[in-house]
């Protein structure tokens, strides 16, 4: 896997989304911020209609772009926009692996020479602290903007609503904007379920059990995961919490309540897990930094196993490998039994590739027109056909000619509806998840542990971060 794409996806793992979302509100850091200064000294241009939020014409706007799996290229599709807007501000752009590095420091000292950052990558910012801290921007200016495509429509409206969910930190302020729409679960090829396998997506658990028993006696396995990054296992794993428990599970789990991992919801889902490694349904050995893409090779192009745990950004990515007639499709969570208390087609699909405008930008309201463009429908369109991303603007690739994965990803979504789930703790506390989720599921993947223990694996790690004094808490509001 090269650095690049490692990156992009775990990026996309962070953020965020989908459709008519309904998530609870985020509460309020629980430290009071310090730093950030006074209000933006930088020259602003009268607001009229054409100009709805008041950009100096001739004034420099510098962007900062995450060079990774994206590239750069649908952002400069972006600032050529506004060059051909505001020809004499003479909008520069530049490409970095390294945001925190280049964008950090003069963002801390509050004299920044970015206007507007794609705050990713592996030197992603911690937006938790620059939040804190008043270091960056609201955005909900250019979310009461009028839209690029129809000014009797604002930005907002334009937006599948979990955008702003996602950029709050306390109260109705938004911090920073996604751009594109990821849907995470259990990815497979149509052709060899259907044809194959003579079987229909399952629906509950026992059902997958069953498709993986016939699958076995093909030679075939049921699943499999890249034991190199095994928090691909998280994708599948994290809407049954929510299916299992409800959203209630996942709240506490955002908020590190106690004995939030030990909910009778998450032992069952590891449970049910563990029946499915002790069969041996599991196809592992793929522990290298390649992993990923061994595993979505083995899956493509040999057919070695059924599903995988993935995010939509694979389609993409295994076009090499992928045959004409694979019809990749992504499904649902399985429903555990009628126990459960969200409906099946309960989906984990976040909103990715996060920008935030810095509070001292000496261009601001050129960053955030900047941002009022990458959410017309021509920029969203054009985000989709360079990276194979959805764009978070509603409707924007209605019409266009999708791949079989992006068209499941979007029927997924509208079967969804409200039962859409996101892990905030991922964006708010990227210490948890990061090693103590990954080391947890690899050795529970290997059947090396039980339920008992991933749990117990995962509590003490949400504990260690809430008795953290140096890390800023998320409270309910």
């Amino acid at each position: 896997m090269g650095a690049t794409s490692v990156n992009r996806r775990d990026v996309m793992k962070r953020a965020a989304a989908a459709g008519l979302l309904a998530v609870p509100a985020v509460g309020a850091l629980s430290s009071c911020a310090s730093g950030g200064g006074s209000e933006n000294k930088a020259e602003k241009g009268k607001k009229t209609k054409k100009n709805p939020l008041g950009v100096k014409e001739d004034a420099g706007l510098t962007v900062y772009i995450f060079n990774g799996g994206y590239g750069d290229k649908y952002a400069q599709f972006v600032t050529d926009m506004y060059a051909d807007k505001y020809p004499k501000a003479k909008p520069d752009q530049k490409a970095t692996e390294k945001i925190a590095t280049q964008v950090q420091p003069k963002i801390v000292r509050g004299k920044p020479t970015s206007d507007v950052v794609n705050n990713s990558g592996a030197e992603q910012m911690n937006i938790g602290k620059l939040v804190h801290n008043k270091q960056v921007a609201d955005l909900g200016e250019v979310l009461d903007a009028p839209s690029w495509d129809d000014p009797d429509v604002t930005v907002r409206e334009t937006l599948v609503p979990v955008v702003e969910q996602m950029g709050r930190f306390g109260g109705k302020e938004c911090y920073q904007l996604n751009i594109a729409l990821t849907v995470y679960g259990n990815w497979y090829s149509k052709k060899l379920l259907e044809d194959g396998l003579d079987s229909a997506y399952p629906k509950t658990w026992d059902e997958m059990l069953a498709v993986c028993k016939k699958a076995k006696a093909k030679g075939i396995h049921g699943w499999s995961y890249p034991g190199g990054h095994p928090r691909y296992m998280f994708f599948s794993m994290y809407a049954m919490f929510a299916q299992r428990g409800g959203r209630d599970v996942t709240e506490a789990m955002d908020y590190l309540e106690p004995n939030a991992w030990k909910h009778d919801a998450v032992k069952d889902v590891f449970e049910a897990w563990e029946e499915l490694v002790a069969k041996k349904y599991v196809l592992t050995g793929f522990d290298g930094n390649q992993a990923h893409t061994e595993m979505q090779t083995a899956w493509t192009k040999e057919g070695k196993c059924v599903f995988v745990p993935n995010g939509s950004w694979v389609e993409n990515e295994a076009k090499d490998t992928t045959p004409k007639d694979f019809a990749m499709t992504v499904g649902a969570t399985p429903s555990l039994d009628s126990g459960d208390k969200m409906p099946f087609g309960t989906l984990y699909a976040p909103a990715g590739e996060p920008f935030i405008v810095p509070a001292k930008a000496e261009n601001r309201q050129g960053g955030l027109e900047w941002l009022r463009m990458m959410y017309s429908k021509k920029a969203a369109v054009n985000l989709f056909k360079e990276v194979g991303s959805m764009p978070v603007v509603k409707g924007a690739i209605d019409g266009e000619d999708l791949p079989s994965g992006t068209a499941s990803a979007q029927a997924a979504i509208k079967a969804a509806g409200d039962n859409i789930v996101i892990p905030h703790f991922m964006d708010w506390y990227n210490e948890l998840f990061r090693e103590d989720f990954n080391n947890m599921v690899h050795t529970f993947m290997q059947g090396q542990i039980g339920p008992k223990q991933a749990m117990d694996i995962m509590q003490k790690a949400s504990e260690r971060i809430l008795k953290d004094p140096d890390i800023s808490k998320v409270k309910k509001a």
